[in-house]
């Protein structure tokens, strides 16, 4: 839990640069990703919540392994669902978006092992892998930031 608390703090000290974009790294801008972050975390903490237990399917995916081996999200191939796409966003909606995601972060302390959510290319990950994912899924985009950020240094 420690590491994506520290994740979330390293995002918010990129909330200044919010409205910078390099189309070279990525079509977003800084901004866009902070918030699909912020929408990603929430949206899969309340699934986990929601889940119930007993309709838990294991299952062995590839693309699971390749990711959660490597701790990386191969750039540019997948797009993200509408549910977790930013629309409008300023630098009061986002400092709001990540104290309220603080708080979610703190719920999945409370949440069973059990709990699971559905991940559209992995299938159903319990608690551990959910956290493992929400982990890797926000180094991901904190990697594209700096990268934007790097070449407009």
């Amino acid at each position: 839990m420690r590491k994506l608390e520290n994740l979330l703090f390293e995002l918010e000290n990129t909330l200044p640069q919010q409205h910078i974009q390099n189309l070279a790294v990525s079509g977003s801008s800084v901004g866009w990703h902070i918030e699909h972050i912020l929408l990603t975390n929430n949206a899969i903490i309340n699934a986990l919540k929601n889940s119930e237990p007993t309709k838990y399917k294991p299952s062995f995916r590839f693309s699971k392994l390749l990711v959660f081996v490597t701790g990386k999200i191969p750039r540019g191939r997948a797009k993200a669902p509408k549910v977790v796409t930013p629309a409008l966003f300023n630098t009061e909606s986002l400092t709001a978006h990540i104290n309220y995601g603080k708080d979610k972060i703190q719920e999945l302390k409370t949440l069973s092992p059990s709990a699971y959510f559905t991940h559209p290319f992995f299938g159903d990950l319990k608690l551990k892998d959910t956290i493992k994912f929400l982990e890797i899924h926000t180094k991901h985009h904190l990697n594209i930031i700096k990268d934007i950020l790097r070449i407009n240094n």
